[in-house]
């Protein structure tokens, strides 16, 4: 099991699973929420968590030639 941990104060930490479906970003054009699929992003063995963003449909679509829909 992965989890993420933070430490809250001194007497307090607070550690989640990671799963499939609470892994987020955002995304690094407009901000918006993004669910993102660990075991997709990095199934090419390319990625690391550090440098890898995920964009959201809407700039997806800009980046590949298509029009950006209003937010």
């Amino acid at each position: 099991m992965f989890y993420a941990k933070e430490k809250l104060s001194e007497n307090a930490e607070l550690a989640v699973e990671l799963t499939e479906e609470n892994v987020y970003c955002k995304c690094p054009v407009c901000g918006r929420e993004v669910p993102v699929n660990l075991a997709a992003v990095f199934a090419d063995g390319e990625g690391d968590l550090a440098s890898t963003a995920v964009l959201c449909a809407h700039c997806t679509a800009e980046v590949l030639g298509g029009k950006r829909d209003e937010v």
